[in-house]
């Protein structure tokens, strides 16, 4: 089976490559905070089986893996991989699904890793709104991976911050009343569940905590 622009899927474990983008899941059913981000994302975009709750950009120099992202705590940055696992270990001590997948080398991501690096050090966009100056994570990724003529290989879709029921969680409810502003239902946006599915990726028969993570 092949992917759209892509080479055909290999069952051969591999190694991660520059701009290999990294999407970070929690089980369905797995309750995490509920005043917390992560738990309203996965309500509002998730599955019946793995809520994709964030997405990460690897650079990899020699031997050295880092990753270049938006979090909350740490706004937009550039770190090492094995930091980035760590702080994503979850309230049992666990740790979340990583799924690593890959662009096709026509896509330049070594230029798009450069250009993720340029947005260091802005704040996260609470306001996930586009083209302001905060990011979130997935609009980093967005704003990074361009083709040929500067348009953005990953598009927008309506954003949406309701749960299966059609109610906004409490988080989101005392969020977007804090910042003082509606919640952006609807306003184009991505999130890593849809943007896990585009055709230009495939996955990448690695595991980043087996081959990644210091002990």
């Amino acid at each position: 089976m092949l992917a759209a622009g892509c080479g055909q899927k290999t069952a051969q474990k591999e190694s991660l490559r520059n701009g290999d983008l990294i999407f970070i899941g929690i089980p369905a059913n797995y309750t995490l905070n509920s005043d917390s981000m992560a738990d309203a994302i996965s309500d509002a975009t998730g599955n019946d089986t793995l809520n994709l709750i964030h997405t990460a950009i690897a650079e990899v120099k020699g031997d050295s893996v880092w990753v270049i992202d938006a979090t909350i705590k740490y706004r937009t940055d550039r770190h090492p991989l094995d930091s980035m696992i760590k702080s994503f270990t979850l309230k049992d001590g666990s740790l979340p699904v990583f799924i690593v997948k890959r662009l096709p080398d026509s896509c330049n991501v070594d230029a798009a890793v450069e250009r993720a690096k340029t947005y260091c050090g802005r704040d996260y966009d609470l306001y996930f709104l586009p083209d302001n100056e905060p990011m979130y994570c997935t609009e980093l990724v967005q704003v990074s991976y361009l083709d040929s003529k500067g348009n953005p290989l990953f598009q927008n879709k309506p954003m949406n911050f309701k749960n299966k029921d059609g109610e906004y969680p409490v988080y989101w409810v005392q969020l977007f009343e804090r910042l003082g502003v509606p919640i952006p239902q609807g306003i184009p946006g991505t999130n890593p569940q849809d943007m896990s599915k585009s055709p230009l990726l495939s996955p990448v028969n690695i595991d980043i905590t087996e081959n990644y993570l210091s002990k």
